[in-house]
């Protein structure tokens, strides 16, 4: 530890007198900086949580259907479920959990068509995660996806 000596008249030869912290200026420059490179990094990081997320629910609507392809080969047509009126026997969460899911998972008929021929598969947004560029993501039994009702290649490329 440095040491300086104490004469009773003055400090100011001691080379470590006041020199104890940083000051409100440094403090400022330092917290504006943060500032700085949180406001252009949260877009960003924003940006690839929808990803994942969507990611999430594209592989959703692979599993879904591949329940229903197997539902279909035991009982000669789909099953039509949503989160409220699901057996268990398919999931309507995305993700692992209920809790921690980005999007719900249901499933009906295709538009002019029954049980029988054709089903929908659809992920929606759901409880806090809110995805205005791409909304609704769907799948048939057919092959064919939409996103928030349009096909795939008419849909904005950070949905695909």
């Amino acid at each position: 530890m440095l040491h300086c000596p104490r004469p009773r008249h003055s400090l100011r030869h001691c080379p470590h007198h006041g020199h104890r912290g940083f000051t409100l200026t440094e403090l400022m420059c330092v917290l504006c900086i943060i500032g700085m490179l949180a406001l252009f990094a949260y877009p960003s990081y924003q940006s690839h949580v929808h990803k994942a997320r969507r990611a999430e629910a594209r592989a959703a609507l692979m599993q879904a259907m591949q329940q229903q392809e197997r539902h279909f080969t035991q009982h000669n047509r789909y099953h039509a479920y949503s989160d409220a009126s699901t057996s268990g026997a398919f999931r309507w969460f995305s993700g692992d959990t209920e809790a921690g899911s980005a999007y719900r998972i249901a499933a009906g008929g295709c538009s002019g068509g029954t049980l029988q021929e054709c089903v929908m598969v659809s992920a929606a947004p759901a409880g806090n995660f809110v995805d205005r560029l791409c909304g609704t993501l769907t799948l048939n039994s057919r092959g064919e996806q939409t996103i928030s009702g349009l096909p795939v290649a008419a849909a904005p490329e950070a949905c695909r």
